[in-house]
Parts: C-alpha cells; structure tokens; sequence
C-alpha cells in the first residue's frame, strides 16, 4: 500500500513535472497568435474535464474490443486488469488531463521577461534553442523551484478518485495506495479511528517531505520559498 503509494508518486512527479515546462517553452516559440491561442485551448481543455469522464474515456480506450490502443496495436489486451500497466495508464492519463493547464504559470513568467534581452541575443547571433537555454531557462527557475516543493507537500497524496475508478480486483497489487485504504477502513468497515490516524501519518509525512524539499531548493537557489 505505502509502496504503491510512493512509486505512484514518484513516477508521476518524475514523469509530469517536466512537461508544462517543455510544453511552455514550445508555445512561447509560436508567433501567430490565433494558432498559439488554439493550441493552448487544446491543451487546457482537458483540465475541466471531470475525473468520472476521464476514466470512462480511458475505459473506452482500453477497452480490450474495439478500443483506439488495442486497434493501434493489433491486440485484444484488456490492460486495466494488468497490474503492470496500472502505472502507465495513471500517470499517462494526468500527464493528458493537467500538463497544458500547467503551462499557465510558466507562459505568464516568459511573457514578463524584457524583450530587449531576446533582441540583444539575436543581435549577437544566438540561435532559438540558445535563447532558450540562457534566457527562457533562468526565467523559469524559480517557479519550477516554487511548484517542485508545492509538488513535494502532497506527494503521498495520490488521488483517490481516479484509482478508485480504475481499480479492479485484478490490478489492486499496484493500485492499492493510501486514499482507497482509509476509505476502505473508515466508510466501507467503520473503523473511523484508525482510518483517521492513517490520514494523519500521511499528513505528517507530506509536511515533513515539504520542509525536506524546501532546504534543499533553498540551498540549491539560495532564496527560502516557504
């Protein structure tokens, strides 16, 4: 359970924390508007989508007769009954549903960088990707700094509602994490106590990876954030 837990974690972070940056940093490079503004629609729409219809979608799509991935693969795989790819579908599926309204924050920190910096870096013959990397990059820092220990506060707190909805009796070995546990206990056996004191150790880890992560960013940027 803890374990799942964490490595649900982890990969997610590890997998979906660099994504609005590279995301972000594409966008800003689009010059027409109107197809910059489509774009970001696309990519923010699937946000306001709610978890209930997300994992039908995801259903549909795995459905081992006739879903779009088993149809692309040439194989009748029904993939939610797989422990091993529990993982995949998880992470991939809130890559898909919050990377694009993760770009927000960091299309707004490009938009308030001097012009005049971009303009001097081409005067002096540095390519795209070179003012990326001096200028778009640093710009960037401290906010990936700020959400990275935003990310560590609740990085025990795996979302309930979408494993809930994807778990099946046959994947619960990676799917069983620490949110479907205490509802278990406290709702489905009424063992409020101890489904209470089970949420509050994971309170207690989240604040304590919290404090971890902030003196480590802190060190790393010499700027205290929390």
């Amino acid at each position: 359970m803890i374990r799942n837990t964490v490595l649900l974690s982890l990969y997610g972070l590890l997998w979906s924390f660099p994504v609005p940056v590279i995301l972000s940093l594409a966008i800003n490079q689009l010059r027409f508007h109107r197809f910059k503004r489509m774009v970001q629609t696309v990519l923010y729409a699937p946000h306001f989508i709610s978890t209930m219809i997300i994992c039908g979608m995801i259903r549909i799509f795995l459905s081992p007769s006739g879903g779009l991935i088993n149809l692309l693969l040439g194989t009748q795989i029904d993939f939610l009954t797989q422990s091993s790819a529990f993982r995949t579908i998880y992470i991939a599926s809130g890559i898909w549903q919050d990377a694009g309204w993760g770009t927000i924050i960091y299309l707004a920190t490009l938009a308030s960088v001097d012009t005049s910096l971009y303009e001097a870096a081409k005067v002096d013959g540095a390519s795209m990707f070179q003012r990326i990397l001096h200028i778009d990059i640093p710009a960037l820092v401290p906010m990936m700094i700020l959400n990275l220990i935003m990310s560590a506060g609740g990085l025990m707190n795996v979302g309930f509602e979408k494993v809930w909805l994807l778990q099946t009796d046959l994947n619960k070995a990676a799917s069983d994490v620490i949110a479907v546990y205490v509802y278990e206990q406290g709702i489905v056996n009424a063992k409020y106590s101890y489904s209470t004191a089970i949420g509050l150790f994971n309170t207690v880890i989240n604040l304590i990876l919290l404090f971890i992560v902030n003196k480590i960013a802190s060190k790393a940027s010499d700027v205290n954030l929390v």
